[in-house]
């Protein structure tokens, strides 16, 4: 497959899926956020993993929309959709019980999983600090913390190293 062809169906397919969708603020785009995601993961922490960056674009598809596994699996892959699956919440759990079980599938699942999650949670911390919003940004703070610990163990992987130390910068900056 041309990765060129891949990455173009992939925005495609998330500005679809997210097309009725904004951020907190009610009224950014929310692709904006998976578009970020995506870049962030290419040109600040150096990956140019074709699988990560597909499913950085698709990372919030299945936890959001009405998009499934095997929408992502006929599109785009068997691995492109574990990484996605890996990064969406069981919303039919209960809220601690959810948060327990999506860090157990985070470490288990593939380790672009776990760079998307310190692409997402790098570019959540950054729009929190810019809406100014002190309760959401010790929340974030704490969900860096634990994407930080989750991807630790894929540290000797280049991308990821770099990516544990822009988080742990960026939740310097905003007082963590």
């Amino acid at each position: 497959m041309n990765p060129n062809s891949a990455w173009q169906r992939a925005v495609n397919f998330a500005a679809d899926a997210h097309r009725h969708h904004t951020r907190k603020d009610g009224k950014t785009p929310y692709v904006a956020h998976v578009f970020r995601v995506a870049l962030t993961l290419r040109h600040v922490f150096e990956c140019d993993d074709l699988t990560a960056l597909t499913a950085a674009l698709l990372h919030d598809t299945i936890e959001d929309t009405t998009v499934d596994y095997d929408d992502i699996n006929e599109q785009f892959g068997a691995k492109v959709a574990a990484c996605v699956v890996a990064m969406s919440k069981n919303m039919l759990l209960p809220e601690p019980e959810r948060e327990a079980d999506y860090d157990r599938r985070l470490a288990q699942g593939p380790w672009q999983s776990r760079l998307i999650k310190l692409a997402d949670v790098y570019d959540n911390l950054a729009d929190i600090q810019v809406l100014k919003q002190g309760q959401s940004c010790q929340k974030q703070i704490e969900r860096c913390r634990r994407a930080m610990s989750i991807a630790q163990p894929d540290a000797h992987r280049p991308p990821v190293a770099l990516a544990i130390r822009m988080v742990q910068d960026a939740v310097r900056d905003a007082g963590g």
